[in-house]
C-alpha cells in the first residue's frame, strides 16, 4: 500500500526528502532491508542510498543492525515522531536561548519606547502567540470572554490556565456556549467558570493592564483578527465592562 498524498506532503514538511519519504516507506511496506533491497523496492538510487538512510536515522525513524551487509529497521511511525517532536523542541530551545541571551538585552538597552499601544493582530496562531504573551505576564488576575462563534479558538487557548491558577492568579471565564463551558470547568480544577448570551466578540484582560480584543473571521476565508493593547485606559473600560457581563451570567457548577 503506497502512502498517500497527504502524508507525503505532511512528512515533507517535517523536513523528510522525497528519497528520505520513498525509503521509510518502503521499510514499513517491506520490512527490514539491506541498502540494495531498499534501492530496488524504493527506486532509491542505489548512488544515493546509503546517504538517505544514514540521514533517516539520523533523524530517527530508522535504525540498523551490525550484519553485514547491514539490514535496516523502520522505527513505529508513533515512535520516529515523538522522537523527531523532542529533538525540534531541543533545539529549539537551544536557538531561544541563543537568541534571547544576546537580542533582549539589546531590546532593553535601547529603552525602545516608539512601538505602539494598539496592535492590530491577523491569523490564529499570531493570536494565540500574543495571548500566550499575555498568559505569560499575569501575576494577579485574568479575564476571559467567548462568544460561541470563538470557541474552538477557546478552547486551544485553555492549556495554561491550570497553571496560572496553580501561581495563584484568579481566573475567570465567560462564554456563551454552556457545553465548552461545562468542558472547561470539568478539564480545570477551581476554575470559575459563567455562562450568558449576548456576548457580541470576545476578549481577554490581564491584570487590567493588557486587553486583547477578539473579532473573529470577517469572511470565510479571512483569518482571524484580533486587537491587542497595553493602553491602561482601554484595559480599565475592558475590565469594566466584562465584569458588568459577569455579573449577570449564570455560574456552571
Amino acid at each position: 500500500m503506497e502512502i498517500g498524498q497527504k502524508v507525503t506532503e505532511a512528512l515533507g514538511r517535517l523536513g523528510l526528502s522525497d528519497y528520505e519519504i520513498k525509503a521509510y516507506s518502503s521499510l514499513l511496506q517491506y520490512g527490514a532491508q539491506t541498502a540494495a533491497e531498499v534501492s530496488r523496492q524504493s527506486s532509491v538510487p542505489y548512488s544515493k542510498v546509503y546517504e538517505v538512510l544514514g540521514r533517516l536515522e539520523s533523524k530517527g525513524w530508522v535504525e540498523s543492525d551490525v550484519s553485514r551487509p547491514s539490514k535496516y529497521y523502520p522505527k513505529p511511525p508513533d515512535v520516529a515522531l515523538q522522537s523527531f517532536r523532542m529533538k525540534r523542541e531541543s533545539e529549539y530551545k537551544n536557538y531561544e536561548d541563543t537568541i534571547a541571551k544576546e537580542l533582549i538585552p539589546i531590546y532593553e538597552k535601547r529603552d525602545i519606547k516608539e512601538r505602539p499601544e494598539v496592535w492590530i493582530v491577523k491569523g490564529e496562531f499570531n493570536i494565540m502567540g500574543k495571548v500566550n504573551e499575555m498568559l505569560a505576564d499575569a501575576r494577579e488576575e485574568l479575564m476571559v470572554a467567548l462568544p460561541g462563534d470563538l470557541s474552538a479558538l477557546s478552547k486551544a487557548g485553555m492549556d495554561r490556565l491550570a497553571d496560572l491558577m496553580s501561581r495563584g492568579i484568579n481566573v475567570s471565564v465567560l462564554l456563551s456556549d454552556p457545553s465548552t463551558a461545562r468542558d472547561i470547568r470539568s478539564a480545570i480544577n477551581g476554575v470559575t467558570v459563567r455562562v450568558r448570551d449576548g456576548m457580541f466578540g470576545g476578549g481577554i484582560v490581564c491584570d487590567a493592564k493588557q486587553v486583547m480584543l477578539l473579532l473573529g473571521q470577517s469572511a470565510a476565508k479571512n483569518p482571524h483578527v484580533a486587537i491587542w493593547a497595553d493602553h491602561p485606559g482601554l484595559a480599565m473600560f475592558a475590565k469594566s465592562y466584562f465584569e458588568s457581563l459577569w455579573a449577570g451570567a449564570k455560574t456552571v457548577s
